[in-house]
């Protein structure tokens, strides 16, 4: 194994299990970035389908078991949080991840000896990484990337005391909206070591639009997971209204989750069962046919009960790399990203008559549902595609690696798709 480069060590909970496996890739893809410049290695939990090692494109993966192999259900298919609200049960395994993944992380800094730790999630891997390196007294720095529900959802007295000591912790911090870089400044962390780096999307390979797919007339899209902060319970109320006017409408929906069954419960109360079909997770790579198919993608994001919500609107990155014309609610983290009439429809959240009229607009208006997907796509191209993304990371782990100043060149012009 050579060391000639500098070696980057990405802890993770959510990582791809197989090829064109259908677990968010996210972390898979900017590691790959990663790759231009450093030796990563990364550690994941295992699954009972997935190698306990493996080497995916220069990227060494090692995926630890924390308990029976055919019980372990703590990840994977939405996360740990939405894991456990579906199944309580599943808390159980908590000291027995923790304990796994402390040890795993332990092992690989005696043997790897890398020179930062990126940490994805606050909690666990952010605190996880902390405890680690003060036990094996290990010089890594440690950059912890917070995607928005470690950051919003784990609240209480107790849980905000054990954020603040990691992120006093950490060396260097990447949130991704600017929405969570104010909530750290409100919790006194030092704004010199935020940085807002959202995650990317292959904006020119993969997520584009194919002239060669037609678009289904009055055809909807929602993707993403099936859980309350992402709102679907009011997209479906205005598919009521929605059918009256244009009585062939339909809405997929992609994605899996908790409230799923809630979900088609309310569909057959409504009497949408002919209008709206759950499709399931599908394969990122299938993805993009299914965001050509359609002509109107909606995310009708809300601020949860529990004070959830989104960090940063990837899937949205990915419906207007297509070309779609988007309606989105107006949540700040997604403002990072559109414009009201110039890349998206925004709506209010948690208003179905909002959500119906938005979609009334861009049906009959063709003009309108053409210049903002046309635009859209030249905005995100330009600030989210990978290259760009992966640009940022590299830049802030050189400059934690090697202890310089905190690089003033990232915090760029402000724009609405780039205020880091």
């Amino acid at each position: 194994m050579t060391h000639s480069k500098k070696r980057i060590l990405v802890f993770t909970s959510t990582f791809p299990r197989w090829k064109n496996d259908a677990e968010p890739p996210f972390v898979l893809n900017l590691t790959k970035q990663l790759t231009k410049e450093f030796q990563c290695i990364v550690i994941a939990p295992h699954h009972k389908e997935a190698a306990i090692h493996e080497v995916i494109e220069n990227i060494t993966v090692k995926r630890f078991r924390y308990f029976i192999s055919r019980f372990q259900t703590l990840t994977y298919n939405g996360g740990i949080l939405a894991r456990l609200k579906q199944n309580r049960l599943r808390s159980l395994q908590i000291p027995f991840f923790l304990l796994a993944e402390l040890f795993s992380l332990i092992k690989t800094l005696k043997s790897e000896k890398p020179h930062l730790i990126h940490a994805h999630w606050l909690i666990p891997q952010g605190l996880v990484a902390v405890i680690a390196r003060k036990i094996t007294r290990n010089p890594a720095k440690i950059l912890c990337t917070i995607h928005g529900g470690d950051l919003y959802s784990l609240q209480g007295k107790v849980l905000n005391a054990i954020k603040k000591y990691i992120l006093n912790n950490v060396d260097c911090i990447t949130v991704v909206s600017n929405t969570m870089k104010s909530e750290l400044t409100d919790m006194g962390i030092d704004n010199d070591k935020v940085f807002v780096i959202p995650m990317g999307v292959d904006l020119l390979k993969t997520f584009k639009r194919n002239s060669q797919i037609t678009r289904k007339p009055h055809s909807l899209l929602f993707v993403g997971r099936l859980v309350e902060k992402k709102g679907i319970t009011y997209l479906i109320e205005a598919m009521q209204n929605i059918v009256s006017q244009f009585p062939s409408t339909t809405l997929s929906i992609v994605g899996s989750g908790p409230d799923k069954i809630m979900l088609q419960t309310l569909t057959r109360q409504l009497d949408l069962d002919n209008n709206i079909k759950f499709l399931g997770n599908i394969e990122n790579q299938k993805l993009v046919t299914i965001y050509n198919q359609h002509q109107v993608v909606i995310f009708p994001s809300i601020i949860a009960n529990n004070g959830d919500q989104e960090g940063f609107g990837l899937v949205l990155v990915e419906a207007i790399g297509c070309e779609c014309a988007v309606i989105s609610t107006d949540l700040e983290p997604m403002k990072d990203i559109i414009t009201h009439n110039q890349d998206a429809i925004i709506v209010k959240q948690k208003s179905p008559d909002a959500i119906t009229h938005a979609v009334k607009e861009l049906f009959t208006n063709d003009n309108l549902a053409g210049r903002i997907a046309k635009h859209g796509r030249q905005q995100v191209v330009k600030y989210f595609d990978w290259n760009v993304i992966g640009e940022k990371y590299i830049r802030i782990i050189k400059q934690t690696v090697n202890q310089t100043e905190p690089p003033r060149t990232i915090q760029n012009k402000k724009t609405p798709f780039d205020r880091a």
